[in-house]
């Protein structure tokens, strides 16, 4: 039986009901009196230097109110990290990817504004462009910003232990390589806002953002607003997944022109200009050396990796040291070596995605440990089982591991996917594999150098008592953190849920630093925990006051006072407040309790509003070298993944049958929302293994910037899903709670390719899986074999390509 009455159960949603009934509210869906539509120009080139532009046709059409280009705007450099500031909200000097902004026009409707933005004259002075990575940091080659010499946003070089010592002590020294393809979040809504400028100075912005706080401060800085006289307001929000955890043109744009017209001011981006604003997954370049002892141990690991970034930095100074970091759990790892690049191109910029920098650098080196299981003769779970960290560890790069259910997990997906009946032993094109995940629960410091509080939580009793106002900033983009936090306020407040309404991502409400890094539930979810506790104190303490009950003595559970010892005489208590304040009510039936909201109402007519408040910062984390801030956490999630599928091995197709998924949550605050996170976790993971990929041609132009070009998983292409929720009972979470969020995408795409392998025996070292890729593999692994047979015994063998 459980211990709390609200958490740890099945919730329904709290905006559920808006959802299915039609009634939520997105961006576009609002509108103002004299609302006003903005279109933007963008660059057709990749590269190109800016010699004039000629505003003067565009502003005579008839509707067009407003036009601005970087004379308006002004040049103030902003982006996602202070350390990168490198985007102006237009170009001045030159363009730098297709796409690239370079004005902006408001007008009394869309047809007019994207009218004028034809109408607009822009010379050029086209430039040399340089694409992939190679181009970039070839010698001569142009450079994209002068501040970064070969184009390099940044660079990691970290050595923890001493990794050339410990190769020489290895059995088994293994190297191998991955790459990927730039992906897309592929949201259903692209980004759009309403930005709303009033004769006092006040401009409220309507967004479709992840991250309420952040976007408040950058249009703060850049348009040169008092931070106060800025409001952002995050409504419905059509997915995000990392895309849209940082400021765009878009919402930046919108805000100057309402400044100028001093109307409200509409822009979305049509799904073309979300595939070239980008801010999606990178394209990693991995390669990866790890030695191990004869018994499996794991010594050592030697880590390189080249990131194609795009025009702008972005997310890309945490995205690559993410990519190292991240490799120091969950397995026992004295000895780690990482150099990381991230390089400017004339492609769009990337940023975050889904369990950001470490997807597919876990994907290489869980594929690795395979390899090395079977040239050692192991099982590869028993490879990761040896090598285990436990609850209590910490890591060479200074992670501490507070909780760890890893362990856990492991064994639940090797007993509930039959494991040890299927390994080895399933028909050829039939395959099994495993990998296991590694993630933070929010990111330790936050963006910007601050000693500000990550969250915080305001709880207000209504005047009757009968209802908890929960107020919160931050942003519910699909992911279910507003029942979350409702959930975790009532359990603190001892009430029923249907007792809570929940406000969220108005940064009025306050400080949050939004949703990313996984760091809601944990840090959030803290300070939502501290508010209700906040405001049961406040209604004890006046019972005590009252009743002569010391306050020890007293609890509030299931919306009833529960008193610990002797039950006092409260009858005189609720005559009195009865008979002086109409409207109250008795509790038919209910006669020898005393309910939350009577005890509310007397808390009320003793001290006023009942408010309770609620904060969350983390305590000093990780080691002091350069970059330990990033992926440093309170707590770390973990899970672990079996994948059964076949491979068609005359087409090279790939059919995933079934995903058995065990993931450490800490606590499961609603256990239907826990498992819907993993479970769209591994929809992801499973597209970027063998479908998406974002095509270029050889101008630095998109090529599938649609949802029907660029595929990503659908309904039909999911297989059968077995969710475990592991519970470690986190001590720096919430109620025991850390994150589900990102960190059960990190097993899927390594189990893919583990069991691709395990049904064809070829190894493939490139994303997507497509069906070319694969057929492709295969035959090359045939024609080796077969060269190899022919040198050996003169003949040559058909049949499967697996071993």
């Amino acid at each position: 039986m459980s211990e709390y009455d609200v958490i740890n159960t099945r919730a329904a949603r709290v905006d559920a009901s808006d959802k299915v009934r039609g009634r939520a509210v997105y961006v576009d869906d609002i509108k103002m009196p004299g609302m006003l539509y903005g279109a933007l120009l963008q660059s057709p080139l990749a590269h190109g230097e800016l010699l004039n532009i000629d505003t003067s046709a565009a502003e005579r059409l008839p509707g067009v109110k407003s036009v601005v280009t970087y004379k308006e705007a002004g040049l103030v450099k902003y982006g996602v990290s202070p350390a990168r500031y490198d985007e102006t909200l237009f170009c001045h000097d030159k363009v730098r990817h297709v796409g690239d902004n370079i004005a902006a026009v408001a007008a009394t409707d869309l047809d007019t504004a994207l009218e004028a933005v034809s109408l607009i004259k822009v010379e050029y002075r086209e430039l040399p462009a340089v694409f992939t990575v190679e181009e970039a940091m070839a010698e001569g080659a142009p450079a994209l910003h002068a501040a970064y010499p070969r184009n390099i946003t940044a660079e990691v070089h970290d050595e923890f232990g001493d990794v050339a010592a410990a190769f020489k002590k290895c059995d088994l020294i293994k190297t191998s390589s991955l790459v990927n393809k730039r992906q897309d979040a592929a949201f259903i809504e692209p980004q759009g806002c309403l930005a709303s400028y009033d004769f006092s100075g006040n401009l409220t912005v309507y967004s479709s953002t992840q991250v309420p706080h952040y976007l408040q401060r950058i249009i703060a800085m850049v348009l040169g607003l008092p931070v106060g006289k800025v409001r952002v307001i995050k409504p419905y929000v059509g997915g995000g997944f990392g895309p849209k955890a940082g400021a765009s043109h878009l919402e930046l744009a919108a805000c100057l022109l309402s400044m100028k017209t001093g109307k409200p001011v509409k822009m979305n981006f049509d799904r073309q200009q979300v595939f070239m604003h980008g801010r999606a997954r990178h394209q990693f370049f991995h390669t990866m050396t790890t030695g191990v002892k004869k018994d499996g141990a794991i010594m050592a690991l030697e880590h390189k990796c080249y990131l194609n970034g795009g025009a702008y930095s972005s997310f890309g100074i945490a995205t690559v040291y993410y990519a190292g970091s991240l490799l120091g759990g969950p397995y026992k790892l004295p000895n780690m070596k990482y150099d990381g690049y991230r390089v400017f191109t004339n492609l769009p910029a990337c940023g975050a995605q889904r369990g950001h920098g470490g997807v597919i650098a876990r994907a290489c080196w869980e594929q690795q440990l395979d390899m090395i299981a079977e040239e050692l003769g192991m099982d590869p779970i028993e490879l990761r089982l040896k090598n285990m960290m436990k609850a209590g560890d910490v890591t060479c790069n200074f992670l501490d591991m507070s909780s760890l259910g890893m362990k856990e997990c492991v064994e639940a997906v090797r007993d509930r996917s039959g494991w040890k009946e299927k390994k080895g032993k399933l028909p050829p094109g039939k395959g099994i594999g495993m990998s296991c995940g590694f993630f933070v629960s929010g990111a330790g410091y936050p963006i910007y150098r601050s000693d500000t509080f990550h969250g915080t939580v305001i709880i207000k009793l209504t005047e009757d008592g009968g209802t908890a106002l929960v107020y919160t900033a931050s942003a519910e983009i699909g992911q279910g953190s507003d029942t979350t936090f409702a959930m975790i306020a009532a359990e603190a407040m001892g009430i029923p849920l249907e007792c809570v309404r929940l406000e969220s991502g108005d940064t009025d409400f306050g400080v949050d630093l939004g949703a990313y890094s996984s760091r809601q539930t944990l840090m959030t979810g803290l300070a939502t925990k501290e508010a209700g506790e906040d405001i049961k104190r406040q209604v004890l303490e006046v019972l005590s006051e009252e009743l002569h009950v010391p306050i020890e003595d007293m609890d509030i559970k299931k919306g009833f006072i529960v008193f610990r010892k002797e039950k006092p005489d409260f009858s005189a208590l609720r005559t009195r407040y009865i008979k002086e304040h109409r409207g109250w009510t008795d509790n038919p039936g209910m006669d020898e309790e005393l309910s939350f909201k009577e005890a509310s109402r007397i808390a009320f007519l003793s001290r006023g509003s009942i408010v309770g408040k609620g904060k969350y910062k983390p305590p000093e984390l990780g080691g002091t070298h350069k970059g330990a801030a990033v992926g440093t956490s309170p707590a770390y999630g973990c899970s672990a993944q079996v994948v059964e599928l076949s491979v068609d091995e005359g087409t090279g197709k790939i059919n995933i049958e079934k995903m058995t998924d065990a993931h450490d949550c800490g606590l499961a605050i609603n256990r239907t929302s826990v498992e819907g996170q993993m479970n769209g976790s591994l929809s992801m993971g499973l597209g970027e293994a063998l479908f998406e990929e974002v095509k270029f041609d050889d101008k630095g132009r998109v090529l599938n910037d649609d949802l029907a070009e660029y595929k990503i998983t659908r309904a039909l292409d999911m297989p059968a899903i077995e969710p475990i929720i592991i519970e470690s009972k986190e001590p720096n979470g919430p109620f025991g709670a850390k994150e589900v969020g990102e960190g059960a995408i990190m097993p899927a795409i390594p189990a893919i390719l583990n069991a691709v392998y395990d049904a064809i025996g070829v190894r493939i070292f490139e994303l997507p899986m497509k069906p070319e890729r694969v057929y492709m593999a295969i035959k090359e692994y045939r024609r080796k074999k077969e060269e190899a047979l022919r040198s050996s015994e003169g003949k040559a063998p058909g049949g499967s390509a697996k071993k």
